[in-house]
């Protein structure tokens, strides 16, 4: 009976549940245009776009350009939403950083990826070392102009604004910049590896170094009372702060100036070459040189010494732009002031040696004078031979301004080849009285079975206007690798010859496969200076 009463009791309710879950279950009425509104056309439907935004856009924000893009330019890509747009705006963000816009080239993107390889080769200490401070500097400003480097710490004699005597130090590194712009001039960076990883930290002061203050010791607790302005802690926090903005830029256009950075107002002269020499089944030594005028070099007196210093930097890439290898170096030309004038007639060369395979390269050079801050940028395309076994072949056939045999010397060193020192000389132009240097080898000569020696004749012959004006024989003396490998040096002597343009013909022929060849080269022969 209770149970009867109780269903009776809630029966209407369970008829209005009924009634409610059949009507939701009814389709809904598609939706009726209004009276006079046209039809929407696909083009002005709402667009559904799914951002997209790969791996490779976010590197780009996130590890590529984080150094130098503006908080404005990171929001305007941030609302971006395909992958079309976002190219755009990456052309667009390297053009405007284009310090000459008619070239084909963008020099300062160039550069700019040059300096992360460097910063990750160079200061990578358990993260890529364009995370680290010196690497984020490095990116943002390049090399500095001068570096004070103490890799090991130990004792160290402070300055006097530094507060003086002699304190054991961390490893530490200073940075010295000339000129920065939106920083100042002048300006001092200080790194310190207080705990001996690798990983170098801006210091906020200059007792960050010292071990027995560490942790204890603040820009005011100097012992002297000398202080240089720019270490007082406001020009500490000012220069820091400034540091760490995207470094300023303008780009020089017919009309003025425009966004972009300059990279170097005076361009920098200097010639390439590259010549190759057989290492191995497979590699080949392939030997790089670069020549400048010194006329072009800006020389500082250093230590009583007239000293023009260059930075050069290179990246060796395939047809694929895959890099295959790199190089950065410093070199400097020195003279005493007596021959300084004399020495701005002459030239200075730099060498630089890697191996590759056979195929098609471009080397991507970049020179600079870190006084006058001339800068020079070459591609320079190339191809590497194939030296097959059992062909006869020559190596690169080299005029040089210098040929000296190394033998009972240490031959190492720029400019080295085998056992001798060949300085090429890239503009092809010597002057009357002054020898020039030939340099070549030779591959895959046959053997006399008779004599177990190479059987090839070798002769050069100096022509002017197509007519012979000397010759001379080889007997090939320098002999290795059993006969694979032969070398030819010599120098000729041109204390006879007139001034005007001369061809060198070297004619080789192998008497045991037959086998011939005849490499050449051009020089020029000029007066000699009165």
């Amino acid at each position: 009976m209770f149970s009867q009463n109780l269903t009776l009791r809630f029966l209407p309710f369970i008829l209005l549940l009924l009634l409610a879950a059949t009507v939701a279950a009814q389709p809904r009425p598609a939706r009726q245009a209004k009276p006079n509104e046209p039809a929407k056309t696909p083009d002005e439907k709402p667009r559904k776009i799914k951002p997209e935004r790969g791996d490779a856009y976010n590197r780009w924000l996130n590890d590529d350009v984080a150094p130098i893009i503006n908080e404005a330019e990171r929001q305007a890509y941030l609302k971006l939403k395909t992958n079309e747009e976002r190219e755009k705006f990456i052309h667009h963000f390297w053009d405007l950083r284009d310090p000459d816009p008619d070239t084909a080239e963008n020099e300062y993107r160039d550069e700019y990826y040059e300096r992360i390889a460097y910063a990750n080769e160079h200061y990578s200490s358990g993260k890529p070392g364009s995370k680290t401070d010196r690497g984020r500097i490095y990116i943002k400003f390049g090399k500095p102009d001068d570096i004070e480097s103490r890799p090991s710490g130990g004792l160290y004699q402070r300055m006097s604004y530094e507060g003086g005597g002699s304190i054991s130090a961390y490893p530490f590194e200073k940075w010295f910049y000339r000129y920065l712009p939106g920083v100042g001039s002048g300006v001092e960076i200080e790194f310190v590896d207080p705990t001996g990883s690798g990983e170098y930290r801006i210091a906020r002061n200059a007792n960050e170094k010292n071990v027995m203050a560490h942790g204890l010791a603040s820009a005011d607790s100097a012992d002297s009372g000398y202080r240089r302005e720019q270490d007082s802690p406001f020009a500490i926090i000012e220069k820091l702060r400034n540091l760490e903005q995207p470094p300023e830029f303008t780009r020089r256009t017919p009309g003025g100036t425009t966004s972009g950075p300059v990279i170097d107002d005076n361009p920098l002269n200097f010639d390439i070459r590259a010549d190759f020499f057989k290492l191995s089944d497979g590699r080949v030594l392939t030997a790089f040189t670069l020549q400048t005028e010194n006329k072009d070099l800006a020389f500082k007196d250093s230590g009583g010494l007239q000293t023009a210093r260059l930075n050069i930097f290179g990246k060796i890439v395939t047809v694929t732009e895959r890099r295959v290898g790199d190089f950065e170096d410093s070199v400097t030309t020195n003279a005493t002031v007596a021959e300084l004038t004399e020495a701005r007639e002459k030239r200075s060369a730099y060498s630089k040696v890697v191996v590759l395979g056979p195929g098609h390269y471009r080397a991507d050079v970049l020179v600079r004078d870190t006084v006058s801050g001339a800068t020079g940028l070459r591609h320079f395309g190339f191809q590497v031979p194939n030296y097959e076994d059992h062909k006869l072949s020559t190596s690169s056939l080299i005029l040089a301004s210098k040929l000296e045999n190394m033998d009972g010397k240490l031959a190492t060193g720029p400019f080295v080849i085998g056992q001798t020192k060949v300085i090429p000389n890239l503009t092809g132009i010597f002057r009357q009285g002054q020898a020039v240097g030939v340099y070549l080898e030779l591959y895959h000569a046959g053997i006399d079975q008779t004599t177990l020696r190479p059987s090839v004749d070798v002769e050069y012959a100096l022509l002017k206007d197509g007519k012979e004006v000397s010759r001379q024989t080889e007997d090939w003396r320098g002999i290795a690798d059993s006969g694979q490998r032969l070398r030819l040096a010599r120098l000729i002597d041109t204390r006879g010859l007139q001034a005007g343009v001369y061809e060198l013909l070297i004619r080789i022929n192998d008497r045991v496969s037959g086998q011939a060849l005849e490499p050449s080269a051009k020089f020029t022969l000029i007066k000699s200076r009165e």
